[in-house]
């Protein structure tokens, strides 16, 4: 580990930029398929589809998502990889059985009748998650090794692979809305599995050289594992970080829920995977850096102020740029002209971009807030912060949509950025705990 006063602002930007063109590179897949989808016959049904269908599918990948940010943490020699890489493979299997109850024809009649789908609108998504089964198990996998690369300072490998899952996905897109066989949200399901399954198993092909000395070691180990490292350690570290991507990915299935029932719930339905897209180019930044600063603050937290630095210029350039999207024509060009939607949709859209226009930068607060815990591994406050949100977030849903307030995406994105103030508010007095031991040290 470097001195105190050697890791300097030019050396964290180039650690995350490959990790930053990772995210933004996934952030064009909702654009792009959106933009496919826009194209195609039924454009409005197919939208809601899509977006209600990859709400289900990214809450039952959600226990996977942070392995990356735990296989970097933990993953420090053989034995941390043996004891992550078991319990990696145990929750892929898990997952995967919950993703093919969900598609077994009575548990998904039942969902659709909940949500209140129409028959149309319910059987798109049916067919849309059957054709996402290997998502989520092929993302653990992926996230698992890219943790690996990560640690080993070979971030720019991160970014091969997901240029490939990007290019898999959009050529498949492109090939089956072309051939007219097909109605939209099927074809963005099947390019996102195409494009997913192919980016993990190029990580494991890139990971190979940091991943054979761990192997080999791992073999000539004996069957006695240190105690932060029994499989029962490691549930109990990554129980509240599961928890957290768990709560936080059902604020999704909870925006579908009060939007079906809200004033022009079509139109909301429409228009929300469109907002979550652009936004989420920004959020991407904010979620890349997390990885970066459990990897970069150093053992002791020595370089806990240059990694904040990054943060706060972070925090400012995010809202800035989607602010000047937001608030200016160009906004209203970019809804139009690049994501297709019609004038109508356009203008509808508008007031809740202008909302969620703060979201990606409470983001960069969250994500910095999460890298501090994650790496003094006091994880369990984060799903209790997390809970805060949902609970948050779910009451200003029903306040808004039961009263008739406003649209059903206009209360989504009031609801959503309330909550997502009271999960930071949560965690703050927690990290400062954790800042002032760094302090003291």
């Amino acid at each position: 580990m470097k001195a105190r006063d050697e890791l300097s602002t030019s050396e964290v930007l180039r650690f995350w930029w490959p990790l930053a063109s990772t995210w933004l590179l996934m952030a064009t897949e909702g654009l792009l398929l959106a933009f496919i989808i826009a194209r195609m016959p039924g454009p409005r049904e197919n939208l809601a589809a899509y977006g209600v269908a990859f709400s289900f599918a990214i809450i039952v990948e959600a226990p996977v998502i942070l392995l990356m940010s735990a296989s970097t943490a933990l993953v420090k020699d053989a034995q941390g990889y043996r004891a992550l890489w078991r319990f990696t493979v145990r929750l892929n299997l898990v997952i995967t059985g919950v993703m093919l109850v969900l598609v077994l024809p009575p548990v998904w009649n039942a969902m659709a009748s909940l949500i209140g789908l129409t028959p149309g609108v319910a059987h798109l998504v049916h067919v849309s998650l059957l054709l996402l089964l290997p998502w989520p198990a092929a993302i653990g996998d992926r996230r698992f090794h890219q943790g690996l690369m990560i640690r080993g300072n070979r971030t720019g490998r991160v970014a091969l692979g997901t240029v490939a899952r990007v290019a898999v996905m959009g050529l498949t897109a492109v090939v089956l809305a072309l051939s007219g066989r097909f109605e939209g949200a099927p074809v963005a399901a099947a390019a996102l599995s195409m494009g997913v399954v192919t980016e993990s198993l190029m990580v494991r092909r890139m990971v190979r050289p940091i991943l054979q000395p761990l192997r080999e070691q791992a073999s000539q180990l004996g069957p006695a594992v240190p105690a932060q490292l029994t499989q029962r350690a490691v549930f109990q570290f990554y129980l509240p970080l599961a928890l957290t991507s768990v709560i936080a990915l059902a604020s999704q299935p909870v925006i579908t829920f009060f939007m079906g029932r809200a004033l022009h719930p079509l139109q909301s339905l429409a228009v929300l995977p469109v907002l979550n897209g652009l936004t989420f180019i920004f959020r991407a930044l904010a979620l890349s850096y997390q990885e970066v600063a459990i990897a970069l603050v150093g053992d002791g937290g020595e370089h806990f102020a240059k990694i904040r630095g990054v943060a706060r210029g972070l925090f400012l350039v995010v809202l800035a740029c989607l602010a000047l999207i937001a608030w200016t024509p160009f906004g209203s060009w970019w809804l139009r002209e690049v994501q297709g939607l019609d004038a109508e949709l356009a203008d509808f859209a508008l007031l809740p971009l202008r909302i969620y226009a703060f979201l990606p930068a409470m983001s960069v607060v969250q994500s910095f807030q999460r890298a501090v815990l994650v790496h003094a591994r006091r994880t369990g406050s984060m799903g209790w912060a997390t809970a805060v949100e949902l609970s948050v977030l779910a009451a200003c849903l029903a306040f808004l949509v039961t009263g008739h307030l406003v649209p059903g995406v206009v209360a989504a994105a009031i609801a959503t950025l309330c909550g997502r103030v009271a999960g930071i508010s949560v965690l703050f007095f927690r990290v400062r705990r954790v800042v002032e031991g760094y302090s003291s040290d």
